[in-house]
């Protein structure tokens, strides 16, 4: 049947009218789901196109000594950062405020690879702006509306180089860092702790950035400030230390000057660090807003590393306070008593086979008892000693008191001692038949295949002071979780070990240190170096019978340690007598290490080519003085 031509339109009528419903049916669901089911989501992503946001640095937390002087804080300053929709945005920005803001190549490169990471961040050009630059820049605003301008509390440090192998530095965090989550919740241009505490505590001392909100036009530009909420930084953590400033000024003012070493002062029952102070020293404050790369080159160049902590990271032989671990393991293993005589007497050398092994002393100290021995420091007696002790039980004794392993300081990038665990070393290192038991002999005596740091030396005086023979970790901020070293010896040994000590500095090699009204014990060392000068040392603490204070104090090229020994009781002295003990400077107090003295780097590890010399019997030498 045909359909007429009215019924073929009417049909045609209602079919357009079906899919003009059906078309704005759809739009009207479309425009429900945009403006009502999904608009906080296309809200949301209206403002990320309009607003960026910007960090708000968060003020690190305060550093303190243990009175609450503050050793870091932060003070007012400005930082200037760019926001660019594209690189060559951030290029012609920076030729256009290149007067007013130089920029070194090296900052260039790292403004751009912030950027290509993140594009919609602003980079940060210049930390700690002066007040001239950002007034200069807030005149070209209008001109590179990208310009962000920031106040962003800078570091200081008000005892400068005194603190800083101590307190550390910040600097920005780098590529690799952020790549390989380093530091937990920082970004691109966060301040991040550069060594010491600033390091260790990184993550309390940080806190947590706060964000506000730029607005932006369709360029990238900045257009204002946007009202938006802001999200306020939370300031870090304040961290009270267990320094004491005034002792610290006082150790720096009494290190001999242009001198190379390190003194550490600890409260031997808590092992609190009293002080640490390593010579010579930089000022971390010249690291604030970024070093200038000569300034970097020429601070890390230096022929005589004042970046490097001689506290932890200095590894020397330790000479003659090694001693006092060579007696311990005797005494707590019945070898000898300290009244024990040995079989030969010193007449300045004993002969060993076919080498003639020297006492510090040509003449020699004659037939003496292990406390005599102790105090006149007699080499000959500690060789026959080690013998009768048996290199095996050296190795076992120096591991289990701690001698092969790090102190446990809070402080970052701390240097393992080198000391061997078992002969296996030997044989590794020189062959089955490269080495003799002259190795022995040399252990003894504190020289040989025997490295240590002086924080794990004063450590070790540490556990000789206490009551029990215990010692715990070095820490700058006290906790509940700190290992502890015992040394396992009787009481009645830690007494008479402790008397020795006292008759080193009463009549002994330390006889010139002596301080009126207190009883001081120590050991006076001297640490043979290969490349010049001998090192000194000497570890002391005070009272002897019930210790308060342990200080120990390592001087390159100071020729012995009966030399260092008096700046050491005089830090003993100072610490519990007051200030008005004994004069700062004068007299027989003081001592002068020549600056052309140390015309070479330190060597940090003993000299391959002497160590062959000494375990393969080819010379002799003589032994140092003490």
């Amino acid at each position: 049947m045909m359909w007429s031509q009215p019924h073929v339109l009417a049909r045609q009528a209602r079919l357009g009218r079906w899919v003009v419903l059906v078309v704005f049916g759809a739009l009207a669901l479309a425009f429900f789901r945009v403006q009502v089911l999904r608009s906080d989501r296309y809200q949301f992503q209206s403002k990320e196109n309009r607003l960026r946001p910007m960090p708000i640095p968060a003020p690190r937390g305060l550093v303190t000594d243990r009175n609450g002087v503050v050793l870091a804080e932060n003070v007012p300053g400005y930082s200037v950062s760019l926001l660019a929709a594209v690189p060559e945005s951030l290029t012609a920005t920076l030729g256009r405020l290149a007067g007013i803001l130089p920029i070194d190549s090296m900052t260039r490169a790292v403004a751009f690879e912030q950027h290509r990471r993140a594009p919609t961040e602003p980079v940060v050009l210049r930390r700690d702006a002066p007040f001239e630059m950002v007034s200069a820049l807030e005149e070209q605003r209008p001109w590179n509306p990208g310009l962000v301008i920031q106040s962003d509390p800078k570091r200081r440090y008000p005892y400068g180089a005194m603190v800083a192998h101590a307190l550390g530095y910040v600097g920005e965090i780098t590529e690799e860092e952020l790549r390989g989550g380093m530091f937990r919740g920082a970004r691109g241009g966060t301040l991040v702790g550069r060594d010491g505490l600033e390091q260790y505590h990184d993550d309390r001392l940080r806190g947590r950035d706060g964000v506000a909100f730029v607005e932006v036009d369709a360029l990238g530009r900045t257009v204002r400030e946007a009202e938006e909420p802001t999200l306020l930084p939370e300031p870090g953590e304040t961290i009270r230390t267990t320094i004491d400033v005034e002792l610290q000024q006082f150790v720096a003012s009494i290190f001999p000057a242009n001198a190379r070493g390190a003194v550490v002062a600890l409260a031997p029952k808590t092992g609190e660090v009293l002080a640490l102070y390593s010579s010579p020293s930089y000022d971390p404050n010249e690291f604030i807003g970024g070093i200038e790369l000569n300034s970097w080159r020429a601070l890390s160049q230096r022929q005589d590393f004042p970046l490097f902590n001689r506290a932890t990271q200095g590894r020397y032989p330790p000479a003659s306070p090694w001693k006092l671990a060579v007696a311990a393991s005797a005494l707590r293993r019945g070898v000898a008593t300290m009244e024990s005589h040995m079989a030969i007497p010193c007449r300045g050398g004993m002969q060993y086979y076919n080498r003639y092994f020297r006492c510090w002393r040509v003449e020699g100290h004659g037939d003496l008892t292990m406390e005599e021995a102790i105090q006149y420091s007699c080499d000959v007696y500690f060789y026959q000693l080690g013998l009768k002790l048996g290199l095996q039980a050296l190795l076992q004794d120096g591991v289990a008191m701690g001698f092969s392993s790090r102190s446990g300081i809070d402080l970052p990038n701390e240097y393992r001692p080198i000391y061997p665990a078992s002969t296996d070393y030997f044989d590794q290192r020189y062959g089955p038949r490269g080495w003799t038991n002259a190795v022995t002999l040399n252990l003894s005596i504190g020289q040989g295949e025997n490295a240590q740091t002086l924080i794990n030396m004063v450590r070790y005086y540490a556990a000789l002071a206490s009551p029990r023979g215990v010692a715990a970790e070095p820490r700058f901020v006290t906790d509940n979780g700190s290992r502890m070293l015992s040394l396992g010896l009787s009481d009645q040994a830690l007494r008479d070990l402790r008397g020795a000590l006292v008759a080193v500095v009463d009549r002994g090699t330390a006889a010139g240190a002596q301080i009126a009204d207190l009883q001081v014990a120590g050991k006076t060392g001297t640490a043979q170096n290969a490349q010049g000068v001998d090192h000194g040392w000497f570890i002391g603490f005070a009272p002897a019978d019930d210790a308060e204070i342990v200080v120990g104090a390592i001087v390159e090229f100071a020729e012995h340690g009966s030399r260092v020994a008096p700046m050491v009781t005089r830090i003993i002295a100072r610490h519990l007598l007051g200030p008005d003990a004994i004069a700062v400077r004068g007299g027989r107090y003081r001592l002068e290490v020549p600056s052309d003295s140390a015309p070479d780097p330190i060597p940090i590890l003993p000299d391959t080519a002497l160590l062959r010399s000494l375990t393969r019997g080819r010379s002799g030498g003589a032994a140092p003085r003490n």
